[in-house]
Order: structure tokens, then C-alpha cells, then sequence
């Protein structure tokens, strides 16, 4: 298993650092719209569409990102999409937590299925706007998931006593929770610090909450987004519950589905692109 999960771990690098470094947005866009469409066939899967349905669902999510990539959207999209996605994110994903796995299989199918493939949908545009604001910007907004999902496991596995979700994910604590948001803002700060000393190509997350917000509202935002991450993860955690899949696929041997990889980016980066445009 842990060869597995370190030769998928190094092929996904091979092919993310070079889109990701390469000048033109096109290669990262172009990447991340053929994990997007993996993600929305998984999506169907989990939510009772089987074979060619669920593979129609992953079409139609690729086909709707290239319309975005089509009308020039990679760059320049609208705001709206970023606070639709942001209102469902708090509200809808609040309201499905809060009825646990019982209650996601009374929503209709069909609902399910339009709910994924619009929250995938802007998922990719947001990824693909932050690659356009620069390299700099969309690394920032990785590593406050990575580094929120780092704390958080050690600090649960230290400190952990009061079950966060217990129906959903029982591995999860609040205290783990405090310990990632206590980690995402020393990662700020350190951020602040290095745009502040180094030329780099563009304004950080961070940089930008900072100037349009100031200190305490990038304090808020980043805490905030700390907690959507978990929200993104939990959500995902709750669809497999709900149909009893320990995976959302074998995409990726060793490391599960695509969706398993980037359940807490899926709200983060809608969020954080809507946060920056303030």
C-alpha cells in the first residue's frame, strides 16, 4: 500500500509542477479539467448512478468546464459563481452535516447530482482563475488546505478528547480543529513575511486579505477558510457514509478517488477567490 500511494503520489507530481509552472494557464487548466470530470463520474457513483450515468455525469462536468475554458472565463470569470458557491458551502453544507448520513439519500437524486456537478464546476474555475492570478496566489491557497489538514491530524492525535462528528468522521476532533486554524495562521504570517522579502510573481492569498482587509480581517478569513476545508472534507465523508464506500473510487492506487484528494479544496478555492475580490 505505501508503494502504491508514493508512485501515484510521484506521478501526480510529474504531471502537476510542470502545468503548474508552465507560463500559459492552458496545461494546468487543461489538467485540472480532466480531474474534475474524473471527480464528477465518482460523484455519480456515490449517488446512485451506475455505468454509463455516472460516466455521462463526468462528461457533462468536463464539458462544462471547457465551455468556461471556451469563453475566455480561465482568467477573468465573473465573481458571482465565487459567492453562489460560497452561500452553498456554508448553508447547504451546514444543513446536510447537521441531518448527518440518514438524511443525504432523502435528497432526490437528481438534485444530488445537479448539487455536485455545480460545486465541481466552480471548483475548477476558481483553480483555474487562481493559476491566472499567479503562482504564487494559488500555492498559498494549497497550502493553507495542506497545512489546516496537517495541523489538524496532529493536534487531534495530541490534544483530541470532544468527537467532532462522530456519525460522519470519528477520527475527527474540535481540538484538532482549533490546532489547524492555530497552524494556517502561523502560515500566513510566515507567507506575509516572504512576500514582503522576495520578488515573487504575484500577491499571496494572504497579501491580498492583508491589503484590502487588513490584519484582522485576513485573521478571520483564514480562520474561516481553516474551517470550510473541514466542511469540504466532512461533506465528502458523509456522501461515502451514506452508501457505505470507504473510497470514491481506485483512481488513484494507494490514495483512493480523486474526490478523496480534494474534498476540502472543493470549497476553498471558490471561497478564497470571492474573499480576494472584496
Amino acid at each position: 500500500m505505501l508503494g502504491q500511494r508514493v508512485i501515484t503520489a510521484v506521478v501526480l507530481l510529474a504531471l502537476l509542477l510542470p502545468a503548474l509552472s508552465a507560463t500559459s494557464p492552458w496545461p494546468f487548466a487543461l489538467l485540472s479539467l480532466l480531474l474534475i470530470g474524473a471527480a464528477g463520474w465518482e460523484w455519480g457513483r456515490l449517488n446512485g448512478g451506475a455505468g454509463v450515468a455516472a460516466v455521462c455525469l463526468g462528461l457533462a462536468v468536463a464539458v462544462a468546464c471547457g465551455a468556461a475554458l471556451w469563453a475566455g472565463w480561465i482568467g477573468a470569470a465573473p465573481a458571482l459563481p465565487w459567492w453562489i458557491a460560497t452561500l452553498l458551502w456554508v448553508l447547504g453544507g451546514t444543513w446536510t452535516l447537521a441531518r448527518g448520513p440518514a438524511g443525504w439519500p432523502r435528497i432526490p437524486a437528481p438534485l444530488r447530482w445537479i448539487l455536485g456537478a455545480g460545486l465541481l464546476w466552480t471548483a475548477w474555475l476558481a483553480l483555474a482563475n487562481a493559476k491566472g492570478v499567479g503562482i504564487n496566489f494559488i500555492l498559498s491557497v494549497f497550502c493553507l488546505v495542506w497545512v489546516a489538514d496537517i495541523a489538524a491530524y496532529f493536534g487531534g492525535r495530541k490534544f483530541g478528547r470532544r468527537k467532532l462528528a462522530p456519525a460522519v468522521s470519528p477520527g475527527k476532533s474540535w481540538e484538532g480543529v482549533w490546532s489547524g486554524m492555530a497552524g494556517v495562521l502561523v502560515l500566513a504570517l510566515g507567507w506575509l513575511a516572504i512576500d514582503r522579502a522576495v520578488s515573487v510573481d504575484s500577491p499571496s492569498l494572504y497579501s491580498h486579505l492583508d491589503t484590502r482587509l487588513g490584519p484582522v480581517g485576513l485573521v478571520l478569513v483564514v480562520v474561516f477558510l481553516a474551517a470550510m476545508s473541514v466542511v469540504g472534507d466532512l461533506f465528502e465523508s458523509l456522501v461515502k457514509r451514506s452508501v457505505g464506500a470507504k473510497d470514491s473510487s481506485a483512481l488513484l492506487p494507494g490514495h483512493g478517488g480523486v474526490l478523496d484528494r480534494v474534498d476540502a479544496l472543493l470549497p476553498v478555492f471558490p471561497i478564497a477567490m470571492a474573499m480576494a475580490a472584496l
